[in-house]
């Protein structure tokens, strides 16, 4: 049995920063990618940002250039900074994670969720 387990959500002013953390455990020591979707309400959930084991990245448009993620295998943990956050980067922030890839469609593994709130 597969679980995500995140944390580092919380309530940050914009233009702050939060660092949120995703570690798998169970039978997940072949996760070649994991990462990072979130939805706000009312809206699509869209990928924030991924990585493989590889150490190859993928970023959301509306991300890149303030969020960094990254990843230590030997923990199966995957960490997301963000940085300049904006009222807009408000959501729940879903660590995903799969044996293959994270998009164009998600992977098959989602953690519960953490809350995101940026406020002016």
């Amino acid at each position: 049995q597969v679980q995500l387990a995140e944390s580092g959500g919380g309530l940050v002013q914009a233009g702050g920063s939060l660092r949120l953390s995703c570690t798998a455990s169970g039978s997940a020591d072949s996760f070649y990618a994991m990462g990072w979707y979130r939805q706000a309400p009312g809206k699509e959930r869209e990928l924030v940002a991924s990585i493989h084991s590889s150490g190859v990245t993928t970023y959301g448009d509306s991300v890149k250039g303030r969020f960094t993620i990254s990843r230590d295998n030997a923990k199966n943990t995957v960490y997301l900074q963000m940085n300049s956050l904006e009222p807009e980067d408000t959501a729940v922030y879903y660590c995903n994670a799969d044996r293959y890839s994270l998009h164009p469609v998600p992977g098959f593994y989602w953690g519960q969720g953490t809350q995101v709130t940026v406020f002016t």
